[in-house]
């Protein structure tokens, strides 16, 4: 069979690394440039030792593997980046663990609080007006309370 197709040799790797490079510059996200990677250095590896082209799709294969596996370990460890406000479009986790004083009093277990001229719905033990609460969850919409310190 390796006769009827001869190796595909390392311009057909540059070639194929280019129109990645191009369909990388085209498409949004940042996979196919390490194809790109996989494809120039497959065209290196025929260089240094000439081989049937079963061989040089095998060699592509897996540094492709290799490839998207490194750079997924990168692109994961750049988005695992802290931020100094963790809860900036999270109003309500960020409520969590704060006390606050009762405007109205918690009745059959339902209740609200006023925080930043908004009220919260607030589920826990009944409580009358005044008194303190501190936030321990958030379940949808509702603040779960408990008698705070």
């Amino acid at each position: 069979m390796s006769q009827l197709f001869p190796a595909l040799g390392p311009y057909f790797w540059w070639i194929v690394a280019a129109l990645l490079l191009l369909a990388e510059m085209m498409a949004p996200g940042f996979f196919m440039i390490w194809l790109a990677v996989a494809a120039g250095l497959t065209a290196l590896v025929h260089v240094v030792a000439p081989m049937a082209w079963e061989s040089e799709v095998l060699v592509f294969a897996m540094l492709a593997l290799l490839a998207v596996a490194a750079s997924w370990r990168v692109v994961r460890r750049s988005w695992a980046v802290k931020s100094d406000q963790p809860h900036l479009n999270q109003r309500s986790a960020a409520l969590v663990g704060r006390s606050f004083i009762l405007p109205q009093p918690i009745v059959n277990g339902s209740g609200k609080i006023s925080y930043q001229d908004t009220l919260w719905d607030v589920d826990g033990p009944d409580l009358p007006t005044g008194a303190r609460v501190r936030v321990t969850a958030v379940e949808g919409l509702r603040l779960r309370v408990k008698v705070g310190e």
